[in-house]
């Protein structure tokens, strides 16, 4: 081994190497290796010089090969060789520095998927899987799906920190991942109204100091306290989250600051919500801000601050393009196509969602400070008007102007009305049809059909395609019987806007008239799909249904129709009557009583009960209802007479004797009464058995002269004269008594199409105002199928008849 010795005297390299480089003949090369000096320099110099560099000069000499062991092997170039020159490549081989000729590279190492590094990748990877697909549930409308992802993510996530924690230290843990899941967790509680598990939630995010702005998270908070109407904690929690959000963050402080002012108004503070709303208007107007504090001035009944909001809202900046940007300048057609592509994007549908907002905004807030601004409303409503007409929103001032002839309409003043309205006939044609719109439908109201078919044509030639107009249209030919025209109309309101809902109902009225009724049935279960809960769509259908006799579908849809309307006592009498043709006695009973019980004035429902009774042989329960009906109708005999009579069939006479007698005073042309009276006190015994004959003979007699004088009439006249007479007897109730005439009219309400109203009593509508015709042939109408049951009586011959009284 070659010893390490220290040259006394530190050769510079340069100069060594100047040696060689420069001509000196006083050294020998040739002679180097007998030079004993220097072969003792290189020998200890070895390993202590610095690498030799790739500068060669041009003139340079041929360098001698050093040997720097003791046993004479060569050193090696290794500066040279690592940049790929070798002795190879002298001796002409190809150049390959990237050692491509050794062939392909060793594989690679298999993973080990068992190794607690790659487990705990794979577990990081389906937590972040976990919390995607709950937020994608949660887009979806799946609450329960997303809370249980979230769920799921959180306890794998759990897994993962302790996994961590063995294997790294606690600072290698993902923060991000946590917050992420649990933040996560939180919203999904909040989304599924378990408030009290998502505020759990967000608690531990924010005391979490290792959370960089979790703070803000505390807005979260608030909103969940606001929902609870926790009022005092949403403040607080909304002024903690004010506090840690710095002032750089404008936008997020505007916000949170607008739901402490919508705080405020619920609590009822309205001047610390006026100071909140104020500052907003100040700093960063919006519509929101600006609404909410028309509010609160009108709270508090400050008139003119009213009008100064006002102002501020029509003045916020909406920051949308106008319309002339859609409208293509020139005949370019590639601006054509770029013009056509975005008239309609999302952004222009974002534009005019917030133009939308911001006229629902000025109209609201227009018709909530018109009627206290000034001394009335329509001087509200003027100012209103003069300040929009010098806004960005001009052509909201003629929907303003509508808006007052509606208020002048819900106040009952329609001259006022329907001068506002005509105003607009010279407008453009859009207020135009709105204006003639209105106004046909209030000559319609009041039944001017040449008024309103008249306005309805003008609405129509101003505005083709507006559906009310057509339908106001169609609604005018309907009430002069052209139902085949009234369905054009309404067909073509449809096509114009297939979601009017007016037309599509009227349109199916129309198929009922023109006894279509498959086509009638197909218009209201379309209009079913649409309106899932309307009591006349569902009536109608039911009512369709009868008429195909169908009853079990009618049942059907009358009891959904009860479920929507529980109390409507003319859906559940109709329920009753179905039954009572299917035979179903003690259905029909049901639904007849629960009709009664909600409106006991139907004079049909009370019928149909006392008959029930009397049919099942409990006349003592049906007194009570044939006193209701002689309450309702004072002037109608019979339902006297049948409470006399159920008394004498549960053998109270004395009280039958009684309520003949009270009937008698108060009609003593009734010869039934009579007939009764004069049994009753012969089978008694009673004196006055002679009286109450001698009046029944006189006015047997009187029965006698007056048929009498009717049948020589009709002899001695011609057919037109009886056809008068007959109509004169009609109106005297001379012919027909006043209980036929009743259910004449209760069946033309019966047969009236697309009504769901409870019967309403027609004691206020009475034909005869009193009993006039005693000796009409009342005893020879038909009978109901249910009083037929009721023939027999303990008191029939000869004389009295049949017990039971006619209709």
């Amino acid at each position: 081994m070659m010893q390490n010795v220290h040259l006394a005297p530190e050769t510079d390299e340069d100069d060594l190497y100047s040696g060689y480089n420069d001509y000196n003949p006083t050294y020998d090369t040739e002679e180097l290796e007998n030079d004993t000096a220097f072969q003792q320099a290189v020998r200890t110099s070895h390993g202590r010089r610095p690498p030799i560099t790739a500068k060669i000069p041009s003139t340079a000499v041929t360098r001698p090969v050093a040997t720097g062991y003791g046993d004479g092997v060569t050193r090696p170039m290794t500066a040279v060789r690592a940049a790929g020159f070798t002795k190879a490549a002298l001796r002409g081989s190809a150049f390959d520095p990237l050692g491509q000729s050794r062939g392909p590279a060793p594989p690679l190492e298999v993973k080990n998927e068992d190794s607690p590094e790659e487990k705990i990748r794979q577990l990081e990877k389906k937590v972040n899987e976990l919390v995607e697909e709950s937020c994608i549930a949660n887009s979806c409308g799946d609450l329960k799906l997303a809370l249980e992802k979230a769920k799921d993510a959180g306890r794998k996530e759990r897994v993962l920190v302790r996994q961590r924690e063995q294997v790294t230290t606690p600072e290698n843990i993902n923060l991000d991942l946590t917050y992420s899941v649990l933040f996560n967790l939180a919203s999904q509680y909040s989304a599924n109204e378990m408030y009290a598990e998502a505020l759990n939630t967000y608690q531990v995010i924010v005391k979490n100091k290792m959370f960089s702005n979790a703070g803000r998270l505390k807005v979260n908070m608030g909103n969940i306290y606001l929902k609870q109407r926790n009022y005092s904690k949403a403040i607080k929690f909304y002024r903690m989250a004010l506090d840690q959000i710095p002032s750089v963050h404008k936008e997020m402080r505007i916000k949170i600051m607008q739901n402490i002012g919508v705080t405020f108004i619920k609590t009822g503070q309205y001047s610390d919500a006026i100071n909140s709303f104020e500052h907003i208007m100040s700093m960063a107007p919006n519509l929101k801000a600006g609404f909410n504090l028309i509010l609160s001035y009108f709270a508090v009944g400050d008139r003119d601050k009213m009008k100064k909001a006002f102002q501020k809202l029509i003045a916020v900046p909406l920051e949308i393009d106008e319309d002339d940007k859609y409208i293509s300048p020139s005949d370019d057609p590639h601006t054509n196509l770029v013009i056509e592509a975005i008239k309609n994007d999302h952004l222009r549908q974002m534009e005019r969602e917030r133009k939308a907002m911001a006229e629902k905004y000025i109209m609201t807030a227009a018709k909530l400070i018109a009627p206290v601004i000034e001394t009335s409303f329509a001087v509200g409503y003027d100012w209103c008007v003069e300040v929009v007409k010098a806004s960005q929103y001009v052509e909201l001032a003629n929907d303003l102007e509508i808006n007052k002839a509606i208020t002048y309409l819900r106040q009952k003043d329609f001259n006022q009305a329907v001068e506002t309205l005509k105003m607009f006939e010279k407008k453009d044609s859009r207020v135009k049809s709105a204006a003639a719109t209105n106004l046909s439908f209030l000559y319609y109201l009041e039944n001017e059909f040449a008024q309103a078919s008249s306005y309805a044509d003008l609405a129509v030639n101003s505005d083709r395609y507006n559906p009310s107009a057509l339908t106001n249209k169609g609604n005018t030919v309907f009430a002069n019987g052209d139902y085949e025209k009234a369905a054009e109309f309404y067909k073509e309101a449809l096509r114009n806007d297939s979601s009017c809902t007016e037309a599509l109902y009227n349109i199916g009225l129309t198929y009922k008239k023109l006894n279509r009724l498959d086509e009638a049935l197909d218009c209201f279960l379309k209009l079913h799909a649409i309106l899932r809960n309307s009591a006349q769509v569902l009536y109608q259908i039911a009512n369709v249904y009868e008429l195909m006799e169908d009853p079990n579908q009618a049942i059907e849809w009358l009891m959904q129709l009860i479920s929507v309307v529980p109390t409507d006592s003319r859906a559940l009498s109709k329920l009753g009557e179905l039954y009572d043709s299917e035979g179903d006695k003690s259905q029909a009973f049901q639904y007849y009583y629960e009709s009664y019980r909600y409106f006991p004035s139907n004079i049909e429902v009370i019928e149909w009960l006392g008959a029930y009774y009397i049919d099942t042989q409990f006349c003592e329960k049906a007194i009570q209802y044939f006193e209701r009906a002689s309450l309702i109708q004072p002037t109608q005999v019979k339902w006297q007479l049948m409470v006399a009579s159920c008394f004498r069939r549960s053998g109270n006479y004395q009280k039958a004797l009684d309520t003949y007698k009270d009937i008698h005073r108060k009609f003593p042309e009734n010869v039934e009464c009579l007939r009764f009276l004069v049994r009753l006190c012969t089978d008694i015994g009673l004196k006055e058995v002679q009286e109450y004959a001698t009046k029944l003979k006189r006015l047997e007699k009187m029965k006698e002269i007056r048929e009498q004088r009717i049948k020589s009439g009709r002899d001695s006249s011609g057919g037109s004269r009886s056809r008068r007479e007959g109509s004169a007897g009609s109106d005297s109730g001379q012919n027909y008594s006043a209980s036929s005439k009743g259910e004449r009219l209760s069946a033309k309400l019966r047969a009236l199409p697309g009504t769901n109203e409870p019967y309403e009593s027609s004691s206020n509508k009475e034909i005869d105002a009193s009993y006039v015709d005693p000796l009409g042939p009342q005893a020879e109408r038909p009978k109901t199928a249910a009083k037929k049951r009721i023939d027999e009586d303990d008191f029939a011959d000869e004389e009295l008849g049949d017990d039971l009284l006619p209709e």
